[in-house]
């Protein structure tokens, strides 16, 4: 099966997992708006609103912790935020409809969650997971002691509903289900925007998600406040069903505890997933409640849980299914190994998103485009980069060559900011850089891939190039990502250095030379002024490597800068020019390609006396083929 067969079949194959996932939903939309209407037990209407409270809860908690990556152990928080901000405004405004304080008590969460997110954003991992857990007991202890708003201990007491008994659940019931329908709307929503796949991307590597656009703070602050708005406002609902409230139930830590586990067992990342779980979990807490007697049996029924979870389904309920309806749908095709990259397309069909012109030739000295003065950078009592001076001129392809340990690929990362530089200057089109971070630089023009590529592993091919953010706005992170104008030009782009047959397969799933294909794509994706190239010809076969020296002569003869490290001397003496030679983090020499084979030098410590350079040839090969790649082990 080629290639592109094969990515139809995988398509046909999504698309038919899809509608009957949408089917199910439906049915299941269907059967909870009418469930009122079809049964008046109070006991399991109380079990679906309290299922609804945590399926609000958790699909808000995906935002932060299934598509950023975040693990909060706070959201309970914010229910209890919710519930105490109708209560104390309804205390206090007897005449005034609880109803009113509602989208109040959204507008507080998401300002405490403002807040909070100055500081703990600025962490990860445990340390993040800590900070939301003391902030979850830090407002139950505020709760406690600011008895003058909060009644303390004693608790607060809500107005008593006016409606009839008749219909007394249905209210609560009915907005517990429009809050969850717009949670699932919004959450629907980022996913399909630049928001969402940035966000993503912040989950797979953070590092690699701003050296292609993404505004770190900012993206993560949005999607910390996303996640507590409307759980806010399910708060206050369920603190009005409650009709009293006390810190110790409204702060409790087991309302964060199962939330999260809802989020587990669902499948976290997913739409459906968080209620799924969220209606598998309360069911059983309130079976343990009312047949096992709840406490210690509750705990091991969760403690087990998680453990099936995290040892049998890591993804969650709904991301196996999925796995497995495409593993027997999929049976006996051929996969990737083998499979051919495509030849390419031509540049001409990118002149609608690439600023491509012709680069004038005969310039005798074109200017600077990037100019880094006396940089330094120590690791410990090692001098990665010792005071490198070098230019790169606009419209050249210029080469950075050096034996290994020589601060290559440390001086990449300090033009880019992957790291900081301990001292010296970075100029990039006559604009100091050294001080921006890496998403900025990104926005002013700078690009670069990583000499082991840095794809986002669990995104498909598609998803990794629209990711790239070459500017920031409002209007940009609400821009849809996955279709419109944005997924037609990393088509393009896919089909120009021929990958777009693989837009819809997860990039864990390509080969090295694949994966090096993509990894450029993405960073065309910017529309860069200047492209670090970290060993673009290591590891891919000899063929790739012709196609990759066509693109790169091919996109310089259109404007584009390059500046190239490289360990294939054939492949950079041959294509470079200028080549600055790096040795013990230092610029040791500097010229044409010519003058730095002739440097004895540069003999001496990297290409060494036998070194015999090869002709140069200014032709590009025309249009090879990809020939065959295989699958990394």
């Amino acid at each position: 099966m080629s290639a592109a067969e094969g990515g139809v079949a995988r398509v046909r194959d999504a698309a038919g997992i899809l509608w009957v996932g949408r089917g199910i939903a439906v049915v299941a939309g269907l059967l909870l708006v009418a469930f009122p209407l079809l049964s008046d037990d109070q006991y399991y209407q109380n079990m679906v609103i309290l299922s609804l409270v945590f399926a609000v809860a958790a699909t808000g908690l995906s935002i932060i912790t299934g598509l950023t990556g975040y693990v909060s152990l706070g959201q309970g928080a914010f229910v209890g935020l919710g519930g105490y901000t109708v209560g104390v405004l309804a205390t206090h405004h007897p005449d005034t409809s609880v109803w009113v304080w509602v989208p109040v008590a959204g507008l507080v969460a998401a300002a405490v969650a403002l807040a909070l997110g100055l500081v703990s954003l600025r962490t990860r991992g445990p340390a993040f997971v800590i900070i939301t857990v003391a902030f979850l007991f830090l407002v139950q202890v505020v709760a406690i002691n600011w008895r003058s708003v909060s009644g303390g201990t004693e608790g607060l007491s809500l107005p008593l509903p006016t409606w009839s008994a008749d219909i007394a659940n249905w209210p609560f019931y009915y907005s517990l289900v429009g809050l969850l329908a717009l949670q699932l709307l919004l959450s629907w929503w980022i996913r399909r925007t630049k928001l969402g796949t940035g966000l993503v991307a912040i989950r797979e590597d953070e590092t690699k998600a701003a050296t292609i656009g993404v505004n770190l703070p900012v993206e993560k602050m949005i999607a910390f406040v996303a996640s507590t708005v409307l759980v806010g406002m399910a708060g206050g609902v369920y603190g009005y069903y409650l009709t009293f409230i006390d810190p110790r139930g409204m702060f409790n830590i087991l309302l964060s505890v199962e939330t999260m586990l809802a989020l587990l067992v669902g499948g976290k990342a997913t739409l459906w997933g968080p209620v799924l779980g969220a209606f598998i979990v309360e069911p059983l807490n309130e079976y343990t409640n009312n047949n096992l007697g709840g406490g210690n049996a509750r705990l091991l029924l969760f403690g087990g849980l998680l453990v099936v979870i995290v040892l049998f389904l890591p993804q969650g309920v709904l991301p196996a299914v999925e796995s497995l309806l495409t593993r027997l749908r999929t049976r006996g095709r051929a996969g990737l190994v083998g499979a051919r990259i495509g030849t390419g397309g031509g540049i001409s069909s990118l002149t609608g998103h690439l600023s491509l012109v012709d680069r004038p030739t005969g310039e005798a000295s074109p200017p600077p485009l990037l100019e880094v003065k006396d940089l330094r950078k120590s690791f410990g009592g090692l001098r990665a980069v010792d005071g490198v001076h070098l230019t790169v001129p606009e419209g050249s392809i210029t080469g950075l060559i050096g034996p290994n340990g020589s601060g290559k690929t440390t001086l990449f990362n300090l033009i880019d900011d992957t790291i900081r530089a301990d001292s010296g200057e970075i100029w990039l089109g006559g604009e100091r850089i050294d001080g921006l971070p890496s998403w900025s630089r990104a926005h002013r023009g700078l690009g670069r891939t990583f000499q082991i590529t840095r794809l986002f592993r669990e995104m498909t091919v598609l998803e990794n190039v629209v990711a790239a953010q070459r500017s920031f706005s409002w209007g940009q992170l609400g821009r849809i990502a996955v279709s419109g104008a944005e997924a037609r030009a990393a088509e393009e782009l896919l089909e120009y250095v021929g990958m777009r047959a693989f837009r819809d397969q997860r990039a864990n799933d390509l080969s090295y030379g694949q994966q090096k294909l993509v990894e450029l794509a993405q960073v065309l994706m910017l529309d860069p002024r200047l492209i670090l190239l970290d060993e673009p010809a290591g590891g891919i076969n000899p063929v790739l490597i012709d196609r990759m020296s066509e693109m790169i002569r091919e996109l310089n003869s259109y404007g584009k800068t390059f500046l190239i490290v490289e360990h294939n001397m054939p492949f950079v003496l041959g294509l470079c020019d200028p080549v600055h030679v790096l040795g013990h983090g230092r610029t040791m020499a500097s010229g044409t390609p010519d003058e730095v084979q002739a440097d004895p030098a540069v003999l001496d410590a990297y290409l060494g006396e036998d070194f015999v350079p090869e002709p140069r040839d200014p032709v590009a090969p025309e249009n090879p083929s990809m020939g065959e790649e295989v699958r990394r082990p």
